[in-house]
């Protein structure tokens, strides 16, 4: 029987490269020079922390990677901004979460909106994906047009597509 998966997977690779294309760029800007700014990605924690001067100098980085991420295909729909707090120095840190995985409440809506549209297809939520089986191609490829047009707090991918 036809299937495939919704998730949400972030390409870590590539997100190591924009951030490691944003440090570099940091070091060498005229208007970063003897600061404090930084850059800093945990994969162990899909995170990533910024670290600015003041508040502008912060928001430009953040700035600088959303451009990096859009030139490597990454939706930066997939950064969860925290809080900008004080760090030590004087200095304005923020951590960034990168999202993985479809959460419970987006897979309960993608379910939901599947169900809505009274297609010919199940949908069920198995960890942090959707699997979404029917007997005809044509039915599931009508669901993942309705997913894409889904508004997502995250960009949703599709896998495993099998005949």
């Amino acid at each position: 029987m036809p299937s495939f998966d919704v998730v949400c997977e972030t390409d870590l690779q590539e997100m190591d490269n924009a951030v490691n294309q944003v440090h570099k760029e940091i070091t060498t800007r005229y208007d970063f020079k003897g600061g404090k700014s930084s850059i800093e990605l945990n994969k162990d924690q899909n995170i990533i922390t910024v670290v600015g001067d003041d508040d502008y100098k912060l928001n430009t980085v953040t700035e600088i990677l959303r451009g990096k991420l859009a030139k490597r295909n990454l939706d930066p729909k997939c950064l969860d901004y925290g809080e900008v707090e004080d760090a030590s120095g004087g200095t304005r840190r923020q951590v960034i979460a990168i999202k993985q995985g479809v959460s419970t409440e987006l897979a309960k809506k993608i379910v939901k909106a599947i169900k809505q549209e009274k297609m010919k297809v199940q949908a069920a939520i198995q960890g942090e994906q959707v699997r979404v089986t029917g007997k005809k191609r044509d039915d599931l490829q009508a669901v993942m047009a309705l997913i894409r047009g889904m508004d997502a707090d995250r960009p949703l991918n599709f896998t495993n597509f099998r005949d």
